[in-house]
């Protein structure tokens, strides 16, 4: 039988609150929720207006009607007829999309050049060191030769 006490629920509990990768996601949480914010303000206020600039800014009207008459209300319950609503999930797949290009060319393509950049740098840092390293092991070799030689050529003239 054993006397080991089991954890309790409690410091279970705050170990799983420890742990480092689920602080990690509370904060890629927190982060994404205020980026979103920053993403739909380009969004609506730069993208959408130019999008409108040439067609329309609401695609939601747009649909087509499979069994006749189609009749659908202000607040978008079908009275009468079997409307597709083809024009909404056209604009939720646009607005996907242009969330996505900005998402990618503000955030993760500028992200990922600048982590190249570091590894370049801490490569091209780490390859100095190495040649550095090697140059002086060389000149070590060399410097311990000489001596090995010297001591041979003293030697042989005793």
């Amino acid at each position: 039988m054993s006397t080991k006490k089991d954890p309790s629920v409690w410091q279970g509990f705050k170990a799983f609150l420890m742990r480092g990768n689920v602080v990690d996601l509370a904060v890629a949480v927190v982060i994404g929720a205020a980026f979103t914010n920053i993403v739909n303000s380009i969004v609506k206020g730069i993208i959408n207006p130019l999008v409108g600039a040439i067609g329309t800014q609401s695609l939601d009207n747009y649909s087509s009607c499979l069994k006749d008459p189609c009749r659908v209300s202000a607040d978008g319950t079908v009275k009468s007829g079997v409307p597709i609503m083809w024009g909404s999930v056209l604009g939720a797949t646009l607005s996907f999309l242009i969330t996505a290009a900005v998402v990618y060319f503000l955030m993760v393509l500028p992200m990922s050049k600048y982590l190249a950049r570091q590894a370049a740098r801490k490569a091209a840092r780490e390859g100095t060191k190495e040649v550095v390293d090697v140059t002086e092991l060389e000149v070590l070799k060399e410097i311990r030769d000489a001596l090995v030689a010297q001591r041979g050529a003293g030697h042989g003239e005793r």
